[in-house]
């Protein structure tokens, strides 16, 4: 059971899901949803919309019309099945028939539908689309669906041990080499959605075939040449303006551009390429110090789904993609293994808890597409050309991409907590979990991210010890750890090692959690005078429905912040959450003028004013708002 990145060339090497486990703690719930609510109302929803219908629309000789308005919808089936690959394969866990049904059903239709020369795509296959296969390599996303593929052909093997899926996915790669490999007249052809790219080193990965990683080269490099056909966007939206590795900036289409850093980054992981290695680090340093919202989201544009330009991060109107989180953080895995530093372990876990968490509803069956740090109380959620749409959460989408992809995820979180390498076990997510390689068997207990207290007990170790490293985040100032009764300080934003644990130790973590303020840079014009607040991994925001002021006139300093109080509060159905309250000040709105004159006397000169205009605040985490009413909501808090 290999974990969903398995490289043989990258400095460390995950651990997947035969061993680590999540149990009781936040993540082991995530996934324990998962499975329970969201995996099986994404099947339903799934066949109300038809998905499978389309690939018995193409089996012999079947005319039913393609069902559905994009090019790309057999990918949501691909993502589900190698979400249920990974349930199927756990041990003492019960998957709904629904489910096991669902899984058995599409790859026997896929296995009819799909051509003799290896050919699969629905929509290209289905006669009531006027469209040839490989007309439309711009919008037709015919290699984005083939990675989806590929995704969910590996999963299946390496924990279910089925080769079914592979088999279909190498049929197909293998006519893909033959029309786009090195060879061919289509020297300059590459689909206008990334994705295959780090589905082809992983196919690599799988069946040892080279062909795969080098055609996986070839179309991180094709890019960059304004050659695709830029009908409706710019060639900038498809990352086509420059080559790779001459991009100044993480740019365009921001779920295109996570996905083809992520293909880059494996590409560079097994050729070395040392071009391509310092493209990606130099990509995502420049996007973490100027694009990369304090949730972790990346997108500031509705009108193409874009990053925008540096220090463009408005909140209200953030896009912040809940595949763009999710795209990022399988870019950060990446670069973790490639370096071990702990810096893009930090990155991960911020958009692990507040951008990506927050496009799933408490029961999981509803699903924010964008994810922004401000709500208006008259805002819908609508894209651009819907006349309406719900206040908060939706059940489904037009283009359902976000949720299934919420699924596949969510079920891989066990392989994204620890690796080996350097001669030691480290833990880069701290969660709740059961975790054994090669002799050495530790359980570890938390309620992180609530609080930052950790224990980690070795039940098992060889004669020769063993070493382990835990990732101290960059936000744990202050953090100690207990080993053999010696106490000493950890430094944040690195690892603390542990050498030659034995059987029966016992190790704890403390991390500081205080309320935290952040300004932003100066540049940021969206957050000028403001100030966000954090607790631990967790960004916190305001709710109307928890506030008695007017949540746009509440006026809080670092200290009004730093004096915040913890305290455990059932704000949805699923369990206490940590809120944070106390004491700030209200600023005064005039309804009368939307620009008034701004005068060198303050809102409320004297003291007894000053108190009067005194409230009380509540917090909640970013990641669970829009659970309850619809009612404003803001991340960002005025500072003047």
């Amino acid at each position: 059971m290999r974990p969903a990145v398995a490289s043989a060339a990258s400095r460390f090497t995950s651990l997947g899901s035969a061993e680590v486990v999540l149990t009781d703690g936040l993540l082991g719930q995530w996934q324990r949803r998962n499975r329970e609510q969201t995996l099986v109302h994404s099947v339903e929803q799934l066949r109300l919309a038809g998905n499978l219908d389309n690939f018995r629309a193409v089996i012999g000789g079947a005319t039913e019309p393609y069902r559905g308005r994009y090019p790309f919808l057999d990918t949501d089936v691909y993502k589900t099945l190698e979400g249920i690959a990974y349930e199927l394969a756990r041990a003492d866990v019960d998957v709904y028939a629904s489910v096991r049904d669902f899984y058995e059903e599409a790859i026997d239709l896929m296995q009819q539908a799909q051509l003799a020369d290896g050919y699969l795509n629905t929509y290209f296959q289905a006669d009531s689309i006027d469209k040839k296969p490989w007309s439309d390599l711009a919008w037709g996303h015919e290699l984005y669906s083939l990675g989806h593929l590929i995704q969910a052909a590996v999963a299946a093997n390496r924990q279910l041990g089925d080769a079914r899926l592979l088999d279909i996915a190498v049929r197909f790669s293998d006519l893909v080499w033959q029309k786009f490999g090195p060879d061919t007249e289509e020297k300059l052809a590459f689909c206008g959605h990334p994705e295959v790219e780090m589905a082809l080193v992983e196919l690599f990965r799988e069946t040892d075939d080279r062909r795969y990683l080098e055609l996986a080269d070839l179309m991180v490099r094709r890019r960059g040449h304004q050659t695709i056909d830029s009908t409706i966007f710019t060639s900038e939206y498809f990352q086509d303006l420059v080559p790779f590795v001459n991009l100044d900036s993480v740019t365009g289409h921001a779920v295109r551009m996570m996905y083809l850093a992520s293909g880059a980054t494996d590409v560079a992981t097994e050729t070395g390429a040392d071009d391509l290695n310092a493209a990606v680090l130099h990509l995502w340093n420049d996007m973490v110090a100027s694009k990369l919202y304090i949730t972790g989201g990346l997108g500031s544009r509705h009108s193409d789904e874009a990053i925008g330009d540096r220090f463009e991060l408005p909140s209200e109107r953030a896009y912040n993609e809940t595949c763009a989180a999710i795209a990022l953080m399988q870019w950060a895995w990446r670069m973790l293994l490639n370096t071990g530093e702990a810096r893009f372990a930090d990155i991960f876990e911020i958009v692990q808890y507040n951008a990506f968490a927050v496009g799933l509803s408490d029961d999981g069956c509803a699903f924010f597409y964008d994810n922004p740090l401000q709500r208006r109380a008259d805002h819908m959620q609508r894209s651009g050309y819907e006349s309406d749409g719900p206040l908060l959460r939706r059940a489904w989408f037009g283009c359902p991409c976000c949720p299934p992809n919420i699924v596949r995820w969510v079920a891989e979180l066990q392989d994204h907590v620890a690796f080996v390498g350097d001669g030691a076990l480290h833990i880069a997510n701290l969660t709740a979990a059961e975790i054994s390689h090669d002799g050495l068997e530790l359980s570890i207990a938390t309620a992180y991210p609530w609080d930052g207290d950790i224990r980690l007990d070795v039940t098992a170790a060889p004669d020769a010890g063993r070493d382990i490293a835990v990732r101290i985040p960059a936000w744990a100032r202050g953090a100690t750890v207990v080993h053999r009764d010696a106490t000493s300080e950890a430094a944040a934003g690195s690892w603390v090692r542990l050498a030659d644990v034995a059987a029966g130790d016992s190790i704890r973590l403390t991390l500081p959690m205080p309320a935290r303020a952040h300004g932003a840079d100066p540049r940021v014009d969206a957050a000028r005078g403001s100030l966000a607040v954090a607790r631990g991994p967790l960004v916190y925001c305001a709710e109307q429905q928890d506030n008695a002021a007017d949540i746009d006139t509440i006026v809080a300093t670092p200290a009004d912040v730093r004096a915040l109080e913890p305290e455990r509060r059932d704000i949805v159905a699923s369990g206490p959450s940590v809120v944070l309250h106390g004491a700030v000040e209200t600023a005064a709105i005039d309804p009368a003028e939307l620009y008034p004159e701004l005068r060198d006397d303050t809102a409320h000169p004297d003291p007894a004013a000053r108190e009067a205009a005194r409230t009380h605040l509540t917090l909640v985490p970013y990641f669970q708002w829009g659970n309850r009413e619809a009612q404003a909501m803001r991340v960002w808090l005025r500072t003047v």
